[in-house]
C-alpha cells in the first residue's frame, strides 16, 4: 500500500480522491490550510502551502502527492494576477519540488479548460490552447509537471465532474457555465418539484465528456499503483451537450423532463472571460495505459444515483490496491 498526500482534500474532487484511496487501503494525508469541521476517514495535516519546506516536511515518506487544490474565486484571480499566478503555478512548483525532494510521484489534477473548445474528444497528446485566464493558469501548471518531473510526473485532466461532496453537506454552488455540480443540482431541484434552468446561449461550455469524482479517485489509485507517468484523461467515454445531458439525467433518476428550461446564465453566474465551447476529452490512450474497462455516461449516472440515494461513494473501476 502507498502513502499518499492530497492537496485540496477538503474540496470536491480532492475529497473524493482521498476517500477512494482510503477505501483501497492506502494511507492518506490531506494537506490542508485549516482543519475540516467534519470527521473524515483520512488524516489531515495543516500545512503552509506557501512554503516549499513546509510541504516537503508534511510529505516526508510519501510515495505520491496528488495536487488537486485550486483557488476558485475567479473574479479575484482576474483582478489580482500575482495572487492568481502563485495560487496555481507557484503552488504547483512548490509541491513538485517537494515531491522530487522526497522521491514521491506528483499527480497534477488539470482540466479540459486548457483546450480552446474548437476540438471534440481531444486526445491526451494535445497540450492545449486555453482561451481564458483559468485555462492559462492550469496549462502553466501542466508545464511545471513536464519541466520538473518529465519522467515520473502525471497530468490528470478531468471535466464535467459530478458526484457528492465529501466534506460539505451541500456543494458550494449549483450550476456554473462549465459543468461543475450540474447533475447534482439538477437532481436536487427536480426532486423538490422545482424547475431547472439549463444554461444555454453563447456564454457557456456547451459540450463535455462528464467525469464522476469517485471514478476519478479510482483511476488515480490505479495510476499510483502502476507508477504510471504522462498525461491521462480521467473522464467518461461519451461526450454530450448540456440539454441532452439534462434529459439523460432525468431518464436515469426518473425525473420530469417538463421541469427543464433553457436560458442564458444570469450576469452573476457568467464567467469573467471567454468560455471554451467543447471541452470533451478522449480517454482512449488512458484506458489502454491503465487497463480500464467501459465507463459509459449512463453507467456513471447510475453510480451517481447510487451515491445520492445511499450517501456511499461509488466507482466503476475497482482500485488495484483493493485486490
Amino acid at each position: 500500500m502507498a502513502k499518499v498526500a492530497v492537496t485540496g482534500s477538503n474540496g470536491f474532487v480532492g475529497g473524493n480522491i482521498a476517500n477512494m484511496l482510503v477505501a483501497a487501503g492506502h494511507e492518506v494525508i490531506g494537506l490542508v490550510r485549516s482543519e475540516s469541521t467534519k470527521t473524515l476517514p483520512w488524516k489531515t495535516k495543516v500545512t503552509d502551502l506557501s512554503s516549499r519546506t513546509s510541504i516537503a516536511d508534511a510529505t516526508t515518506g510519501c510515495d505520491a502527492i496528488v495536487h488537486s487544490a485550486i483557488a476558485n474565486d475567479f473574479n479575484k484571480l482576474q483582478q489580482n494576477r500575482a495572487y492568481a499566478y502563485d495560487s496555481f503555478v507557484g503552488l504547483t512548483q512548490r509541491i513538485t519540488h517537494a515531491a522530487n525532494n522526497n522521491g514521491a510521484q506528483i499527480i497534477y489534477i488539470s482540466t479540459g479548460w486548457v483546450m480552446d473548445g474548437t476540438g471534440h474528444m481531444v486526445a491526451e497528446s494535445d497540450t492545449g490552447n486555453p482561451v481564458n485566464f483559468y485555462g492559462v493558469l492550469k496549462s502553466l501548471g501542466e508545464q511545471v509537471i513536464r519541466d520538473l518531473a518529465p519522467d515520473t510526473g502525471v497530468i490528470a485532466r478531468v471535466d464535467g465532474v459530478m458526484g457528492i461532496h465529501q466534506t460539505l453537506e451541500v456543494g458550494p454552488r449549483t450550476q456554473d457555465v462549465g459543468f461543475g455540480y450540474f447533475a447534482s443540482a439538477l437532481v436536487a431541484d427536480l426532486k423538490a418539484g422545482k424547475t431547472f434552468t439549463v444554461f444555454g446561449g453563447e456564454l457557456v461550455n456547451k459540450v463535455t465528456a462528464p467525469s464522476l469524482a469517485a471514478e476519478i479517485g479510482a483511476q488515480v489509485e490505479r495510476i499510483i499503483t502502476r507508477k504510471a507517468a504522462g498525461t491521462f484523461h480521467l473522464v467518461g467515454d461519451d461526450a454530450i451537450s448540456r440539454m441532452d445531458y439534462a434529459r439523460l439525467i432525468c431518464d436515469i433518476f426518473e425525473l420530469d423532463k417538463l421541469l427543464l428550461r433553457e436560458a442564458e446564465p444570469p450576469v452573476e453566474d457568467q464567467f469573467p472571460g471567454n468560455v471554451p465551447v467543447d471541452t470533451s476529452l478522449s480517454n482512449l490512450a488512458t484506458k489502454k495505459a491503465l487497463g480500464l474497462g467501459a465507463t459509459s455516461l449512463k453507467d456513471l449516472l447510475i453510480a451517481l444515483r447510487t451515491e445520492i440515494d445511499t450517501g456511499k461513494i461509488t466507482a466503476i473501476t475497482k482500485p488495484q490496491g483493493a485486490r
